[in-house]
């Protein structure tokens, strides 16, 4: 038995018997890691509340073979029960957790900008640094270009024209020329490509100030652009609750 310590952002449990449970985790040198938290289910575990959804945690695991053990467990940042009291932050929360999930596939393969990135996201989801839904639509944009698909908000994604363009087509890459532009393409306002391209670069002072309407239809183009390249739906994503 080998032991290794790491952090970790608890992306999602499942229940073993009658007091183990399964943890997902995303953590900072080791990538995605399933492990078992021994009796944790139990009233007396010493750290059964610190494995749970959302929570940030630096963590002790001895290797398995098919599934590691969490040994030793301590709170970085306690964002579990902040996120989950809160509707709106949990629905949020869990389309992040479910993302990032489903980009680092691999388990044991160091995913450093996606752990750095999710658990930048939680904190600000937990702390109500902005609106819940522009810190979503900003994980999502951001997680997609760490995973290479990042969007183009000015020049056509196809030929690269300079913009600003008018029309977005999320299977092209984003915004899109007349001349590339395929049957079925959106035409957001340019105040929704100045939005988007503020959520993905990280320009808080301009997402903020930005109008709703323009925030409601930003969401839709993120929806459709991150559940395109991840081929699937995302499970979590209807239910999040925009305001």
């Amino acid at each position: 038995m080998s032991l290794y310590r790491d952090e970790a952002i608890v992306l999602r449990t499942h229940a073993l018997g009658e007091a183990d449970r399964i943890v997902t985790l995303l953590t900072r040198g080791h990538g995605k890691v399933r492990a078992v938290g021994k009796g944790v289910r139990r009233t007396t575990s010493r750290f059964g509340s610190r494995l749970e959804p959302f929570m940030h945690v630096d963590l002790q695991l001895s290797t398995g073979r098919s599934l590691d053990v969490v040994t030793q467990a301590e709170t970085i940042g306690a964002y579990g029960r902040r996120v989950g009291e809160d509707y709106t932050l949990y629905t949020a929360g869990t389309v992040m957790l479910e993302t990032a999930e489903r980009l680092v596939e691999a388990e044991h393969e160091p995913a450093v900008p996606q752990y750095w990135l999710l658990v930048g996201a939680v904190r600000a989801l937990a702390t109500r640094e902005h609106s819940p839904g522009l810190v979503l639509d900003s994980y999502l944009l951001r997680a997609l270009a760490i995973a290479g698909w990042a969007p183009s908000f000015t020049d056509c994604a196809r030929c690269g024209a300079p913009g600003p363009h008018h029309a977005f087509a999320p299977a092209v890459g984003g915004a899109v020329c007349g001349a590339c532009r395929p049957p079925g393409a959106a035409a957001p306002a340019p105040e929704t490509f100045t939005l988007l391209a503020a959520l993905l670069g990280g320009d808080w002072p301009v997402a903020d100030a930005s109008h709703e309407r323009h925030r409601v239809e930003g969401n839709g183009l993120v929806a459709a652009f991150c559940q395109f390249h991840l081929e699937r739906r995302l499970r979590s994503l209807p239910m999040v609750e925009r305001i």
